[in-house]
């Protein structure tokens, strides 16, 4: 019996290129608490978020998405038709069946690619990145690109005090592609079933077909907080051992933005150099959720705070409870 051939693979994968979609309205937390019992101050004690964007009627989880890849692959000079593999990282997109990664890949004019969607929540850009990493590496695809994009606004309350004013719509994209030598990390990664109430919807879709009642999403703000504090450090300082890179010597620490103080106790606890940028993408953004990770690169970037060839520490963690970190050298 003869065996079986593998594909050919590389030393190692890179970012190649960064692309990021805002939408165009700016939502500010005197908008928010509108609707909300709450006010400007707690907010931004609360979470240290000023605004974020809404996304308009025709600023959907597809378009967004695909508008970020096309500026993604501009920078990294790649043609569309030669992506292999298009992953969607989301939580927001409302069909279930078709996925939206497909029509994201046609759109970007990447017919013909694999594209799936990556369900992992606010943790699934820092798994899809793993995927990328290791499809490029194994030679399954030569060119992938990875994309958060989400439409945030859709899912939640607008009077829950708990979650109204934390979230935020937009896109980001990365595209990942051969390298002599590894520039993404090894990927350190769980997940803690027992926490799957923490983060969700208050009920399921066939609850929703029965009763029409729209499922919002709900949070246990106190206990996800403590459970964040703990584990990002905790899953950063293992990605830094596996990569082989030391706290002091890391050029930018990228987690999820989902809250000022979870990315402050973060940074702390890692004991960062004097150096290290930390994003606060959170500020200006709000909780985008698989997007807040490469829209917080691309921040970076556009403001000059890190350069090509620095090592970041993304560390992406939500609903589940999941969590990814992986350290990589920006394009």
């Amino acid at each position: 019996m003869t065996g079986l051939c593998a594909p050919s693979g590389v030393a190692g994968s890179r970012i190649l290129g960064i692309g990021a979609y805002r939408p165009a309205r700016v939502v500010d937390n005197d908008e928010v608490c509108l609707r909300l019992d709450s006010d400007d101050a707690w907010i931004r004690r609360r979470s240290g978020i000023v605004t974020r964007r809404f996304a308009g009627p025709d600023e959907t989880v597809v378009s967004m998405g695909a508008t970020a890849a096309v500026k993604a692959l501009a920078e990294a000079g790649i043609s569309p038709a030669k992506v292999g593999l298009v992953l969607l990282a989301t939580m927001s997109h409302l069909e279930q069946s078709p996925p939206a990664a497909p029509r994201v890949a046609h759109r970007m004019g990447a017919d013909g690619a694999a594209a799936m969607d990556i369900g992992a929540a606010c943790a699934g850009f820092c798994h899809a990145l793993a995927l990328a990493d290791s499809a490029v590496r194994s030679g399954r695809a030569r060119h992938v690109v990875v994309i958060g994009s989400e439409r945030m606004s859709d899912l939640i309350d607008p009077a829950d005090r708990s979650t109204a004013f934390l979230f935020g719509d937009g896109a980001g994209a990365v595209v990942v592609g051969p390298s002599d030598e590894p520039g993404i990390g090894p990927t350190v990664w769980g997940s803690d079933g027992t926490g799957e109430r923490l983060i969700a919807h208050e009920h399921n879709w066939l609850h929703a077909r029965e009763t029409q009642t729209w499922p919002v999403m709900r949070m246990a703000g106190p206990a996800v907080f403590r459970w964040a504090t703990r584990i990002v450090p905790e899953a950063g300082r293992k990605a830094l051992r596996a990569a082989g890179v030391e706290p002091a010597g890391l050029a930018a620490f990228v987690p999820h933005q989902a809250n000022a103080r979870i990315v402050d106790s973060a940074a702390r606890a890692l004991g960062l150099g004097e150096h290290t940028v930390v994003a606060r993408d959170i500020e200006a953004s709000g909780n985008t959720s698989a997007a807040s990770i490469p829209l917080a690169l691309e921040a970076l970037r556009s403001r000059g705070a890190v350069r090509p060839g620095d090592t970041a520490l993304l560390v992406g963690f939500g609903a589940g409870l999941s969590h990814a970190a992986q350290v990589v050298r920006l394009p």
